[in-house]
């Protein structure tokens, strides 16, 4: 809402004296005259600020760096499965009952008095001795359980030789880029839609500027008919004419106003601000140098790159399938407390060792899944393929379209200039007279049709200028 004061100015004057039989009037005429205050100006925006704030604002961006957030986990993922796990455990248990047993601590031997066993293997003249046994000497009680029982435990595990880890880093590092490529063209497409926006908004500022001169001009026209109506010198039907010009005008400038709010408004939602604001004229985005836009395009682009690393993301993801058939070998590492100490007498214990695990057979299951990357490899390629095609075809088409934007402007120029020459002639034999006021009013609906179709064309070349360099994917507003 644009805030406005008003000015008031009291006018004392001497009024004229009244006409014979008047009514007399007051001694001091008191004329009142309001005015507007002018508005403060709006804030400027200019192209860059848009960008920047787009950049900071615009939600669609967030959306996009938190996925660029989140594809950043993969490696740390991936490499979590390789490093040293260590883990810590303790377990309390409450039994019912308690239980021991009595082993024996020592023994000694003693003689039966009975022979032993018969046996063939007595050398000549010895004799069958008698047979003797081991007998216990002193016992020891050890707990079993007990009624509170306490373990605890610290393990470390780690990854020796495991081929299908370490491509599966190796593929990590690669759907993080295909990540970021796709997440870079997201966000140039937003860009480019404020730049589009901007330009356009430009366009429908240089269009209202027309529309203003439009409404002046036949104002000034209606004024040169009405004098010329009350002096007789001139039909009705002139008078007439130039009222439904000038209403015509003021209609079509009332609608580029609104256009231009409208405009306005769709900036500044995509931007996530208010529309309390004011653009200047950017400078025309510069086409893109260089023989091979074609080439250049698929250098470039983002989408064109996340395309490459998603074929060698697929390649990566089959050889890791394949490396399934290779054994994996890990080392582990465990040290224990136990507040029952039964055959070891030890209240700590630890073990190490080696740990080799190789599938056999899985039901077939990796060469299904070896068949199942294999065709994605296909899909990716077919896509880079097809996305190729697309890119160098859709910057040949916006170098077209880029070329009839700037004829069409140079004739819309030419067409100007003429009719700007012409409404010029056409003004001063109508003020001379030489001129009917018909040929008046179409020297100046050619002047407006010619100076809006020159801010069209002109808005035009700016567009086709700004798709060719996202074609290309050199606009560097964007890049940056």
């Amino acid at each position: 809402m644009i805030a406005a004061s008003l000015f008031v100015t009291l006018t004392l004057t001497q009024p004229p004296p009244p006409a014979e039989g008047a009514p007399p009037t007051p001694v001091f005429a008191t004329s009142v005259t309001t005015a507007l205050a002018p508005a403060p100006p709006l804030p400027v925006l200019s192209l860059r600020d848009a960008l920047q704030l787009a950049r900071r604002q615009n939600q669609d961006i967030q959306v996009v760096n938190a996925r660029v957030d989140q594809a950043r986990q993969l490696s740390w993922k991936a490499w979590s499965y390789y490093l040293p796990q260590i883990t810590a455990g303790v377990n309390y248990t409450r039994n019912q009952l308690e239980a021991d047993i009595s082993l024996p601590v020592s023994y000694y031997v003693t003689d039966t008095g009975q022979l032993g066993p018969p046996t063939s293997t007595l050398a000549p003249g010895q004799k069958q001795t008698t047979y003797q046994t081991i007998v216990p000497s002193s016992f020891q009680n050890e707990a079993v359980q007990i009624l509170n029982q306490w373990n605890g435990q610290v393990g470390l595990n780690q990854a020796l030789i495991a081929p299908t880890l370490w491509f599966g880093i190796a593929n990590a590092y690669t759907g993080e880029r295909v990540v970021d490529y796709n997440a870079q063209q997201a966000r140039r497409d937003i860009l480019f839609q404020v730049a589009q926006l901007y330009y356009g908004l430009a366009g429908l500022k240089q269009l209202e500027i027309v529309q203003e001169r439009q409404v002046e001009l036949t104002r000034e026209r209606e004024r040169d008919a009405r004098v010329r109506y009350n002096a007789g010198t001139s039909p009705k039907v002139g008078l007439l004419r130039a009222e439904i010009d000038r209403a015509q005008a003021e209609e079509d400038l009332k609608r580029a106003q609104i256009d231009y709010q409208k405009a306005k408004l769709a900036l500044a939602t995509i931007l996530y601000r208010d529309d309390q604001f004011d653009i200047d004229n950017p400078d025309p985005p510069k086409p893109p140098q260089g023989a091979d836009l074609e080439q250049q395009a698929l250098d470039l682009r983002p989408d064109v790159k996340a395309a490459a690393e998603s074929v060698k993301l697929a390649e990566g993801q089959r050889t890791m399938e394949i490396m399934r058939y290779l054994p994996s070998i890990g080392g582990f590492f465990d040290y224990r407390y136990s507040n029952i100490t039964i055959f070891t007498g030890q209240l700590y214990t630890w073990q190490a060792g080696v740990a080799l695990t190789w599938t056999i057979l899985d039901g077939g299951l990796r060469e299904a899944n070896i068949r199942e990357q294999t065709a994605k490899i296909a899909e990716a390629k077919a896509a880079q393929a097809s996305l190729d095609v697309h890119t160098t075809a859709n910057v040949k088409q916006q170098q077209l379209e880029l070329e009839a934007a700037v004829a069409n402007r140079a004739k819309a120029q030419e067409r100007t200039d003429l009719a700007r020459e012409n409404a010029r002639l056409v003004d001063v034999a109508y003020k001379a007279g030489a001129a009917t006021y018909l040929e008046s009013t179409d020297s100046i609906q050619s002047l407006r049709q010619a100076e809006v179709s020159l801010v069209a064309e002109s808005l035009n070349v700016d567009l086709a200028t700004l798709r060719l360099l996202n074609a290309v994917g050199a606009y560097s507003e964007a890049n940056n």
